[in-house]
């Protein structure tokens, strides 16, 4: 399969233009020319020099990550950027990113995944951010102890570090919303539509006070931890396209 080919197809999976304004992350194809042959893709949280030579030691054509290089445009090619630039181009290695479109995908994105983790049911677009939603929302079949909630999240790659949780809410909870990575500028949202409990993966210092005032749960599960469910969604559809696939896990305890 030509890249061209295959990023044209998770484009349209991902619906990549619809977050073209929303989005700071230069999402789609970042390096490599459109006529490079792929016959194995490697998906990645970050781009990283890491993962990128891991990548190129599994023999991959294309690197598909869920964090990428170009952050709003690059303006000088040095540094970090040089060094990461450098080794996917000295490996022939293409570079494709899907930041937001991967977190908003309600059956293949972050939130999905955690959703699904969960066990939620009646789920729903949550997360709202212009006319898209960047997370999902649902409700547990019966009330849960939250302390089950987090116990649950405690199986993701953490890389060692446990997952917090700022208990303000009620004691059982049903309703769940979720946006991964950094979601606690949520919070309103998820009081607002009624939910007893907000998982993200990372916080900010204001996010205690406000959802103890707000009376409701926040579990901080790690920004990896909860963004490592997009990557392995889209290496299963690309599988089934054709190309052989191999996900790379670097977790990094934040």
């Amino acid at each position: 399969m030509y890249c061209q080919d295959l990023v044209d197809r998770l484009d349209d999976e991902l619906r990549t233009d619809d977050y073209a304004d929303l989005d700071a992350s230069a999402n789609g194809l970042q390096v490599g020319p459109a006529d490079h042959k792929v016959e194995t893709v490697a998906f990645a949280v970050d781009a990283a020099v890491e993962t990128i030579e891991r990548a190129a030691d599994a023999g991959a054509d294309l690197l598909v990550t869920h964090h990428g290089l170009s952050w709003g445009g690059i303006e000088r090619v040095t540094g970090r950027e040089y060094e990461r630039i450098a080794r996917l181009v000295e490996n022939e290695l293409a570079l494709y990113t899907s930041h937001l479109p991967l977190d908003g995908h309600q059956e293949l994105g972050n939130a999905a995944g955690v959703a699904d983790l969960l066990g939620l049911e009646e789920t729903e677009p949550f997360g709202s951010l212009g006319p898209e939603s960047i997370g999902q929302r649902g409700r547990t079949p019966e009330p849960r102890p939250i302390a089950e909630i987090q116990e649950t999240l405690q199986g993701l790659d953490t890389g060692g570090q446990g997952v917090q949780l700022l208990e303000f809410g009620p004691e059982s909870v049903q309703d769940i919303a979720v946006v991964t990575g950094s979601g606690v500028d949520w919070l309103d949202e998820a009081q607002d539509c009624g939910a007893d409990v907000l998982v993200t993966g990372e916080g900010k210092q204001q996010v205690y006070h406000d959802a103890r005032e707000s009376e409701i749960h926040v579990v901080l599960a790690g920004h990896y931890a909860t963004e490592t469910f997009g990557v392995r969604s889209l290496a299963a559809l690309v599988e089934e396209w054709g190309p052989e696939t191999t996900v790379i896990e670097c977790p990094t305890g934040l």
